[in-house]
């Protein structure tokens, strides 16, 4: 009897965990078909593109399409990368149906200083065609109206606010705790790295000096970045703007009218008065036809104004010149893996070494947004950056921070082009290592002991001091990489020894200053790095772009073809799909989990420049 309540038990356990992942992984498809089905088919003439930093503009397409699960709709929200919203711009320059651009922030969507920054001359070029852009939001945060200050006309609502302070940087130090707690550290730097801060937040409580300094100088080359252009934008001498923060001078929606900071105030129904006013032209609703950035991509792709290809590396199907685009997106660690977030060596390594064995793609662009990481999965990736730059144009495009590691693995590059608030350089290593003895023993009543062929034979260990060899050895290897670091950024940058150590030290600049140090060649966005890489490479403007994309797991490859069974099964292609698009969906499935995209991994975009 005993055994076949245990046995019915386990069986209903099984049935039960069945069914709800048949559930789940129904609901998942669901949500891929509804989040895929509400895209329109079509750009509507009198149309006004609304950019909206609610929808997530990141720096490379997410590697796991789980990532982009929306929980509340169980729908798939990709983000869209800086390279379709710019593409898109760009192609809406000429779209007849399109009249103009409303940048409407209705959320906090994930966007970095430097993409705003990309965006903002995006839309200066747009306006160039002659079209509009205006702005209206209920509250404008200091980042949203670097953006909205491009803007032709810029409108705040009557009770609303804006936020205009300047820039500052805070850092959270852990001392005090570390005390508390008995934790024994110790750093390990070269001596004349004396801004590599990092490491501060562990034996300090507040800024060394050199750090003081070094974050200081950062914070006013993003100020007077960001300053200088709105100034451009609204007409607006530098020096007031600069006075109208340090005094807090914009506190109610009135002071941003009466410091030309804004046009006018609104309640939103006024903004339809506005459009209007520029001739756009109502539809036969009565209503303004509008769509989102992200819908406006997914049109173009279907239609074939922004072009797709292969993704996992599959040979190529025609013989058109390619420039390739390589990510480097997030912490440099070693390995070989794909996950969002993090650079594994070996596998970046991987996507450098098939850029340069494929003669189709004649120039690489590889963009950079990583803070650093492992020395050793940063020299890998240096080795084979080296040589592809020997076969073949190497462009390196700067986004948030390219620093330490991130900076490590730019330097082989024929040119590096970085936006001006890219965070860079911090050229110099360190090493912290903890030690939880007494911590351990007065607090917790651990203690260790062990045994060996030699007093290091077990290792480094966070349960007992280090050992004097054991220092010298640490510091024996800080000096090798340090000097390993400078010594590529000299090769790399045609710089002296000398020229290097005094710009390095561990210390991070703006690429504004990078570019006067001689550590970048030029400020830029994605778009003049590829137009660089195309010259370089003598392309013209006959070629296509490939992005070097991460393969779907199994279980994604699972999961996307129950979606596509369930898409034919139910005859929803005849009603979604042309007979030109159908082909592609069955070739990728899993672009279903692109919201606004009509697939995730891969496209190339054909870019006119």
């Amino acid at each position: 009897m005993t055994f076949w309540k245990t046995f019915g038990a386990a069986m209903l356990a099984v049935f039960v965990g069945c069914v709800t992942f048949f559930l789940i992984i129904f609901f998942l498809g669901a949500g891929l078909l509804a989040s895929f089905s509400v895209e329109p088919e079509k750009v509507e003439p009198e149309s006004v593109l609304y950019i909206d930093l609610a929808e997530d503009i990141v720096d490379a397409p997410r590697i796991s399409p789980f990532n982009s699960l929306n929980a509340q709709t169980m729908s798939f929200v990709e983000p869209i990368t800086i390279l379709e919203a710019i593409s898109a711009i760009e192609l809406a320059q000429t779209d007849a149906n399109i009249k103009g651009i409303c940048i409407r922030q209705d959320g906090e969507g994930i966007i970095s200083a430097t993409n705003i920054e990309e965006l903002r001359s995006a839309l200066t070029a747009f306006k160039l065609s002659g079209k509009f852009v205006v702005a209206y939001d209920d509250y404008y945060t200091q980042s949203e109206y670097y953006l909205a200050s491009v803007a032709d006309c810029v409108l705040l609502h009557p009770e609303g606010s804006l936020d205009w302070r300047g820039v500052g940087f805070t850092t959270t130090f852990f001392k005090g705790l570390i005390d508390k707690l008995q934790v024994d550290v110790e750093v390990f730097r070269p001596s004349t790295c004396k801004y590599k801060s990092a490491v501060e937040p562990y034996i300090m409580s507040k800024m060394s000096d050199a750090n003081r300094q070094q974050m200081l100088s950062l914070a006013e080359g993003i100020w007077n970045t960001i300053v200088e252009d709105v100034a451009a934008s609204r007409e607006i001498e530098a020096t007031h703007l600069k006075s109208y923060a340090a005094n807090l001078d914009v506190v109610l929606p009135e002071d941003a009218v009466s410091l030309n900071l804004v046009d006018g105030l609104a309640h939103e129904n006024e903004l339809y008065d506005i459009f209007a006013e520029l001739g756009v032209k109502k539809n036969h609703d009565g209503d303004y036809n509008a769509l989102s950035l992200g819908e406006y991509i997914a049109i173009a792709e279907q239609n074939m104004a922004l072009s797709m290809s292969s993704g996992d590396y599959a040979a190529h199907s025609d013989n058109s010149p390619l420039l390739g685009i390589i990510y480097a997106d997030g912490e440099i660690v070693d390995g070989d893996m794909y996950i969002d977030d993090y650079v594994y060596g070996t596998t970046l390594a991987a996507e450098l070494r098939a850029a340069r064995l494929d003669e189709q793609i004649k120039a690489v662009v590889v963009r950079i947004n990583s803070p650093g990481g492992s020395a050793l999965a940063s020299d890998i990736i240096w080795n084979e950056m080296s040589l592809l730059q020997k076969s073949k144009p190497v462009v390196v495009s700067m986004a948030s921070m390219a620093a330490s590691g991130g900076y490590y693995i730019s330097v082989p590059a024929d040119y590096i082009v970085a936006n001006r608030l890219t965070l860079t350089g911090s050229i110099g290593v360190f090493g912290v290592v903890f030690n939880l003895e007494n911590t351990l023993k007065n607090k917790l009543g651990i203690t260790f002991d062990e045994v060996g062929t030699s007093p290091t034979a077990g290792g480094m260990t966070i349960a007992r001091q280090l050992t004097d060899k054991e220092r010298n050895a640490l510091n024996r290897s800080v000096d090798r990489v340090y000097d390993t670091f400078t010594n590529h950024v000299a090769d790399g940058r045609n710089l002296t020894t000398e020229d290097v150590l005094a710009v390095a030290e561990g210390r991070v600049w703006s690429g504004r200053d990078a570019v006067e140090n001689g550590l970048a060649d030029l400020n830029g966005g994605f778009v003049e790095a590829i137009a660089l890489a195309a010259d370089l490479a003598d392309l013209g403007e006959d070629f296509a772009i490939y992005e070097f994309l991460a393969p779907l797991t199994p279980l994604e490859e699972w999961i996307a073809s129950l979606g596509t069974m369930f898409i034919k099964s139910s005859g929803l292609e005849t009603d979604l799909f042309s007979e030109d698009i159908l082909p592609l969906i069955e070739r990728y499935p899993f672009l279903f989990t692109r919201s606004g995209v009509q697939c995730i991994v891969p496209y190339d975009i054909k870019l006119n420049i």
